[in-house]
């Protein structure tokens, strides 16, 4: 208003509303009305754009800021061009009646409370209305002032700010790695609360008066609790980075890594590596990785219930903290974590869903589809895989081919309906799907479609060096793969037809 308007007396109350002028004779001291003391450059802002006359009206320095790498910086650079784009749209508006009216009908109140609960109540009925706080909103506040150094507690919200401005709104599931790492048993309740009854004042049943007794704290409030954030977040750069070539001089364990970020579910494997690294370090830590991929993408396709494949990964932490207090040396614990029972899973029923059912359709089908080209990549593992935002699992054999095609002519109806949708007739491709195209015959889907669509995937190029795509080039391939899966789960696998397998020498 104050930068808009051209009415002086509009200008100068706008202006004493931000900032008060020093007057040594009455004792008024120079002040800035609005506060915002978390680091030096949001200060700078404010100074530069808000108390300065016509800051607000610099648009192209606030375009540029609003890539800044300061969260605070970038979202007030966002919000005073957004209101000047509100006040350029709005034509009719006149600036003096619409400051009039905020000034006398508009209130701001700030609302604060004494007690947890009523936090928590304030946080839910708020996110109800449609203001998006997020969990780590309160849980910042409720730690800081537990800090009782102020250089500190200044500290410890510059960090908590650097990581709201790198993580946005993966912050929260963030810290829900962290309370399971901590709890290891399934969340019950929103971050918060699971913070504060399970973390902070947790419970354990005393047998002998069969009712709950208060526990010592797993975390305390303040620096304890900023400490371990900061302690799991290094681990989780680490593990994530992408930079992990000398764990196993080749890519392997960040292209396992890329294949487990391309599950479409839940993070819940992200606990146990970072507690297993923050524990035993790089040792054996591919081995630990191929093992917790297994189990949790067994258990994920033998169809075990989302509390169960839970569970399987809280019994993985805890198996991890159990073994980090024995008097061993660490090489030592891990092969006992390795041999125990938390990495077994229904291998019977995973082969069985891979071998036997509809593959395409299922949410691990791009999974299942990555980690075949994840074990074809050879001994070196490759170069190293990052997602590509349109891949997407493509049929060999088309789901609706024409019925002149040739298609049809190889492949009576009833070898159709049981194996398009089968492991066997499955790529990856990269890029959007075209149902035209991907009714051609071979040859021509070969040339027209997916020639420059599967330069990196291992599997997509050796099946599509066949000449033909006929029914028993399509069960060696099904079966091809099926035994290369089931060897690295660890899986006795038999196909029927064994004396027909691998007789195209492409295949090997």
């Amino acid at each position: 208003m104050r930068d808009r308007t051209s009415h002086p007396v509009l200008k100068r109350t706008c202006s004493e509303a931000i900032f008060q002028e020093g007057n040594s004779f009455d004792g008024i001291p120079e002040r800035l009305r609005i506060e915002f003391e978390i680091r030096s450059d949001v200060e700078d802002f404010i100074v530069e754009f808000v108390k300065t006359e016509d800051g607000t009206q610099r648009i192209e320095d606030l375009q540029e800021l609003k890539k800044a790498p300061n969260v605070s910086v970038r979202n007030m650079a966002n919000a005073i061009l957004i209101i000047n784009k509100w006040l350029d749209d709005e034509q009719d508006i006149n600036l003096e009646d619409f400051f009039s009216y905020l000034r006398r009908y508009v209130i701001l109140v700030y609302v604060a409370s004494s007690e947890l609960e009523d936090a928590f109540r304030l946080f839910t009925v708020l996110n109800d209305r449609g203001i998006k706080l997020r969990n780590s909103d309160i849980l910042k506040a409720l730690n800081l002032r537990e800090v009782e150094d102020e250089k500190q507690q200044r500290e410890y919200a510059l960090f908590w700010e650097d990581l709201e401005g790198e993580l946005g709104e993966e912050f929260d599931q963030f810290l829900s790695y962290v309370r399971t790492i901590f709890v290891k048993e399934k969340a019950r309740h929103n971050l918060l609360k699971e913070f504060e009854d399970s973390i902070y004042n947790p419970q354990k049943y005393n047998h002998s008066t069969k009712s709950f007794e208060k526990a010592p704290p797993l975390l305390k409030k303040g620096s304890e609790t900023f400490e371990a954030i900061k302690k799991y977040k290094k681990q989780f750069d680490e593990v994530m980075d992408g930079n992990n070539y000398h764990i196993q001089n080749n890519w392997a364990f960040d292209n396992l890594i890329s294949v487990l970020n391309d599950t479409g579910l839940a993070d819940i494997w992200i606990p146990p590596l970072l507690f297993y690294r923050h524990h035993f370090g790089e040792i054996n830590i591919y081995k630990f990785l191929v093992k917790l991929d297994n189990k949790y993408s067994g258990d994920w396709i033998a169809r075990e219930t989302p509390t169960f494949r839970i569970e399987a990964m809280n019994n993985i932490l805890k198996k991890i903290e159990h073994l980090s207090g024995l008097p061993v040396s660490a090489e030592e614990k891990t092969e006992k974590l390795f041999s125990s029972d938390v990495f077994d899973f229904n291998k019977k029923d995973f082969i069985d869903q891979l071998s036997n059912n509809t593959v395409y359709g299922r949410r691990y089908s791009r999974y299942i589809m990555r980690k075949i080209d994840f074990l074809l990549s050879g001994p070196s593992y490759g170069e190293k895989k990052t997602s590509l935002a349109n891949m997407t699992v493509e049929h060999i054999l088309p789901q609706n081919p024409r019925e002149d095609s040739q298609w049809v002519r190889d492949f009576s109806e009833s070898d159709r309906e049981e194996w398009t949708h089968k492991l066997g007739n499955l790529v990856l491709i990269s890029r959007r799907k075209n149902s035209q195209q991907g009714r051609l015959d071979f040859e021509e889907k070969k040339k027209k479609y997916f020639t420059n669509s599967i330069e990196t995937f291992p599997n997509s190029i050796r099946v599509l060096r066949n000449d033909l795509w006929r029914p028993e080039d399509l069960k060696n391939n099904h079966f091809y793969l099926l035994k290369r899966i089931s060897d690295h789960y660890g899986i006795e696998f038999t196909p029927a037809n064994e004396e027909r397998l691998f007789s195209n020498q492409e295949f090997m």
